[in-house]
């Protein structure tokens, strides 16, 4: 059997200077209007920052904190706009992100940035959407997204685009599909499917497993025939190390699909935990990353900074001080409203450039890396600017 499986808790896990990477693309957002509250951007901004502490559990602590100082180290790298952070606790519930959410309102909040678990973070939504207040999330689950509520986690659609995009330019056009029955299995392979239709590729079938470390092994043959049939460029895989990804590159193989042929591709990132690039099986394999570079910086900065290396969504909290202070730095009393939050320009972080869309969901600028020798190796760099390559 696989390892005892966790609940899932839907946290499916600059340039130059950072400071620089804090501002617009394009800074010209005269005229945004939309929904949401009016600003003084003259005076210091109320920001509420809901994050999962208080709950009692050393990985919720740990990430709040990373969260926080990530945001703290935000608000010190902004040029003119000021910024009045407040935190409040979740406790990883949803019932209360609401009524946090609800305070903080009360308490004068303009944007709220988090929670992190798709359930608070659609709580939180709801309790602030009557008083037009947008939240901007740390959750990738694009099922919450929409109305008030944004998500800034990178998502399975985004990330399949990004791969299936590239995959196509390259040659590796027709691509199997293999999830796992799951939750998150499913919604994954739904993205794939999507993105196989926009980037032009052709889809050379779809299998899926029971979660179970039999349901894996006995859908191996089949999907190794599929594979071995001429007809088939790429296998697609949703399942992290948690999962079935050791199972399916070391047994494919061995059922003579061809590694030279058949190209591996993850919708998760084969670098967390880092232990996962030994495995023997996913040497060659495909999966995308936020920019290592910009981010690489972050994480050397945020160790220096608190004598700790941030937590892997650290950067979110970044992100969103980035676009929430590039907005307000163009000085409009609208700059916090649906629209300006979506405007197409986009903004940069220390993931990379990032924009919001108008259903919630987002677009991030991601990287191709190929696992080699138990290294990650960029071979397609992350894009520096919407549209071209990668988008």
């Amino acid at each position: 059997m696989f390892a005892v499986l966790p609940k899932p808790r839907n946290l499916l896990l600059r340039l130059a200077a950072l400071a620089s990477a804090l501002w617009l693309a394009s800074c010209d957002t005269g005229g945004i209007g939309g929904t949401g509250p009016r600003i003084n951007t003259d005076a210091p901004v109320p920001v509420a920052l809901l994050v999962p502490g208080g709950g009692g559990n050393s990985g919720d602590e740990f990430l709040a904190r990373g969260l926080r100082q990530a945001a703290e180290m935000a608000i010190a790298d902004l040029q003119g706009v000021k910024i009045d952070l407040r935190v409040y606790n979740t406790g990883g519930d949803p019932a209360q992100a609401a009524a946090v959410a609800a305070q903080a309102v009360n308490d004068g909040a303009k944007i709220i940035l988090g929670p992190v678990f798709a359930e608070a973070a659609n709580a939180a939504g709801r309790a602030v959407a009557a008083a037009g207040i947008n939240v901007l999330s740390f959750s990738n689950n694009t099922d919450i997204a929409g109305g008030n509520v944004f998500v800034l986690g990178p998502t399975f659609p985004n990330t399949a685009n990004r791969l299936v995009s590239y995959a196509a330019r390259v040659g590796k056009k027709r691509i199997m599909v293999v999830n796992e029955q799951t939750g998150a299995g499913e919604a994954g392979a739904r993205a794939i499917v999507a993105a196989i239709a926009r980037n032009g590729a052709l889809s050379a079938g779809n299998f899926s497993y029971p979660f179970s470390q039999e349901g894996v092994i006995n859908a191996i043959p089949a999907i190794a025939q599929r594979a071995k049939s001429g007809e088939v460029d790429a296998i697609f895989m949703t399942s992290d190390t948690s999962g079935a990804l050791s199972y399916l590159t070391q047994l494919l193989p061995e059922h003579g699909v061809d590694r030279a042929l058949v190209q591996f591709i993850g919708l998760t990132r084969w670098d967390i935990p880092p232990s996962t690039l030994a495995l023997p099986g996913v040497q060659g394999g495909w999966f995308a990353l936020p920019d290592p570079g910009l981010n690489g910086q972050f994480a050397a900065r945020y160790q220096a900074a608190f004598n700790e290396p941030p937590h892997p969504i650290s950067g979110l909290a970044y992100d969103g001080i980035a676009a929430i202070g590039a907005l307000v730095r163009a000085g409009h009393a609208d700059a916090l409203t649906t629209a300006a939050l979506t405007q197409g320009a986009g903004f940069v972080g220390v993931n990379g450039i990032f924009r919001l869309l108008s259903d919630g969901t987002n677009e991030r600028g991601l990287a191709v890396a190929e696992v080699r020798n138990n290294q990650v190796i960029v071979i397609d760099p992350a894009p520096r600017s919407f549209g071209g390559a990668g988008f």
